[in-house]
């Protein structure tokens, strides 16, 4: 484990749902822990992997480390400042240093919009002062840095296959050049072969600019590649956090070694 102050710091944290009708004997309103008293830590340049079967949370706590979800309790800081219940005015430039690439490459993309319109809108938003020239300019660049050319800038995604435009994802994120960035299944929803380049361009992007990740998976495989700590979450609560050779070497928890028996070996 890395020490040292952490890029992101979870602290206890809890998010709920409330669940349609009432209580038991109609006593009350009742609540879904989707993710109940989670804790790890991220620091620069570091890969926490999260895993765990759909349902167990991962993904929540994704989307509340961004503020997509509301946070019930607990705490999240980003280097040592509390960020978790901010004011969209003074959340935004933390937006900035936290970005995130989401598990559905399709949906997660404006249909309607061009590349260039796609990864240049968080340029207009945080750095007003750049010209439509510079704002091409930089996104060709960055189109150029995930595999793909400053040629596709005009056109729309569907026009692209599931891997490019997850790297066209990943281009948005990078385009306001973060210092963490949550990937939220990034590869599932890709063929086996794609996965393997898209796992690779993160790997490397790391490498270049020392990105720290936080990788959501329930693929445990994928998560060994490029985790430096894994986490193993279920039913909301993180049963299992060990580094990562540690982890798939001797697993403590039995529910751990139940995900890593399923992962198929050839």
């Amino acid at each position: 484990m890395i020490s040292g102050t952490p890029l992101l710091d979870v602290v206890d944290l809890h998010v709920r749902y409330p669940i349609r009708g009432k209580g038991f004997f109609g006593l009350g309103a009742s609540f879904f822990d989707a993710v109940d008293g989670v804790s790890f830590r991220i620091h620069k340049g570091e890969t926490v992997g999260l895993v765990g079967e759909s349902g167990s949370g991962k993904s929540t706590i994704g989307r509340a480390i961004v503020g997509l979800a509301p946070i019930a309790e607990g705490e999240i800081r980003y280097e040592g400042v509390p960020i978790s219940g901010l004011p969209p005015r003074r959340f935004l430039p933390y937006r900035k240093k936290i970005q995130m690439v989401f598990q559905d490459p399709i949906n997660s993309l404006n249909p309607r919009h061009t590349l260039f319109q796609i990864v240049g809108e968080a340029l207009e938003i945080h750095f007003p002062k750049m010209t439509r020239e510079e704002r091409r300019e930089r996104v060709a660049g960055l189109l150029t840095q995930v595999g793909l050319g400053s040629e596709h800038l005009d056109r729309y995604p569907h026009q692209f296959s599931g891997g490019q435009r997850q790297r066209i994802g990943i281009a948005r994120a990078l385009a306001v050049e973060p210092d963490l960035i949550i990937c939220d299944e990034p590869v599932s929803a890709l063929d086996v072969s794609v996965q393997a380049q898209i796992v690779n361009l993160l790997a490397d992007l790391q490498e270049k600019l020392g990105l720290a990740y936080l990788f959501i998976a329930h693929d445990l495989a994928v998560v060994e590649h490029l985790s430096d700590t894994v986490l193993v979450m279920n039913r909301g609560k993180i049963v299992e956090a060990a580094d990562a050779e540690t982890l798939y070497r001797n697993p403590q928890n039995e529910y751990t070694r139940r995900l890593l028996a399923a992962v198929p070996s050839l």
